[in-house]
């Protein structure tokens, strides 16, 4: 265990990637997360890392992450540079023993991703989670609670909606998979407590606001392990706002959040807004919730919510997920045991 982890003082955190992701993260940790200090962030613009480096007191700026990461002073890594980069941080971060919140995905495909878990295991000790937030905000806690204690049955199917207001043209329809639809395949897992056995991808005519070529919206039916189903709709360019909700249908009623108001049950005959632009409104508390979870755990030496396993489990069912999309047709999802 990393000397650090159990130490009284304050963990000091480095951040690796300064973009919307990561200067969200920064001002977090610096000013709103106990426990934590924020001292240093890394990010291959040494021009934009300098700016945001400035802002704050006290903290480092590195041009190259890995210097960030083999950084004495640096006891904690939050990793929220663009997934191709993952592997290389996420190993140094490994070698080093450094305790690690990494975004999502883990890493591009399952091949890296079998790596990183193999060399986290490797050591004999937990270090990395992946940030899957759902499953620290205040709604998803709320209807997973409601899910485990039976009060509805069994779960039979989960219903997903994940839209964005709008994204850059750069976003191809791989990437709605890959860095969308992937935070489903979390929650299903989740919800369900199982593996996702097969996924199809169907793409139905797309939005006239889609980029040429780009495949939007999506829509995925996972089939559970267990034998239940869930549908997600991803769809980047809705023009709407940021819009994310799931429902469960169990065999004695249904719950759904999303809406803006906490779990909506609705059962034996009873039941009982503005859509936000951007996933920080959505998710901030989440975020919040996430990181001071990730500090607390490593300064006790644990690992906390979604691991190494959760993050190659993902990247399996997407690079299915990928498959189906340009097939059309449904693809068994094979995650072997590492």
């Amino acid at each position: 265990m990393p000397e650090t982890a159990i130490s009284t003082r304050p963990l000091r955190v480095g951040v690796v990637g300064v973009g919307v992701m990561g200067a969200d993260h920064a001002e977090r940790l610096a000013n709103r997360t106990a426990n934590a200090t924020l001292v240093a962030l890394a990010d291959p613009d040494l021009a934009r890392v300098q700016e945001l480096a400035a802002s704050y007191s006290d903290v480092t700026a590195y041009a190259d992450p890995i210097e960030l990461i083999w950084d004495e002073r640096v006891d904690a890594v939050l990793i929220a540079s663009p997934g191709f980069v993952h592997t290389e941080q996420l190993l140094a971060c490994i070698s080093a023993g450094k305790y690690t919140l990494c975004e999502k995905p883990l890493t591009m495909d399952a091949a890296s991703s079998r790596q990183v878990v193999e060399a986290e295991r490797a050591t004999g000790q937990p270090l990395i989670q992946v940030g899957f937030m759902r499953r620290f905000d205040p709604e998803y806690v709320a209807i997973k609670q409601l899910l485990d204690s039976g009060e509805l049955g069994r779960l039979l199917l989960l219903h997903n909606v994940h839209r964005n207001k709008d994204v850059p043209d750069t976003f191809r329809s791989e990437m709605i998979v890959r860095d969308s639809l992937v935070h489903e395949v979390d929650v299903c897992r989740w919800l369900f407590g199982e593996e996702i056995d097969e996924i199809t991808v169907y793409s139905p005519a797309p939005t006239s606001r889609a980029a040429e070529g780009v495949l939007d919206p999506q829509v995925a039916v996972f089939r559970m392990a267990g034998g239940g189903m869930a549908t997600t709709e991803v769809f980047v360019k809705s023009g709407i706002g940021y819009e994310v909700r799931c429902e469960a249908s169990a065999e004695l009623g249904n719950a759904t959040v999303g809406l803006g108001h906490g779990v909506f049950v609705r059962s034996n005959n009873r039941w009982g807004g503005d859509v936000p632009d951007d996933f920080r409104v959505r998710f901030g508390t989440a975020y919040d919730h996430e990181v001071q979870a990730w500090v607390d755990a490593t300064r006790r030496g644990e690992i906390t919510g979604p691991t190494t396993w959760d993050g190659l489990a993902a990247t399996v069912v997407c690079e299915a997920g990928l498959e189906s999309l340009r097939s059309g047709a449904p693809v068994k999802v094979v995650l072997n045991v590492c």
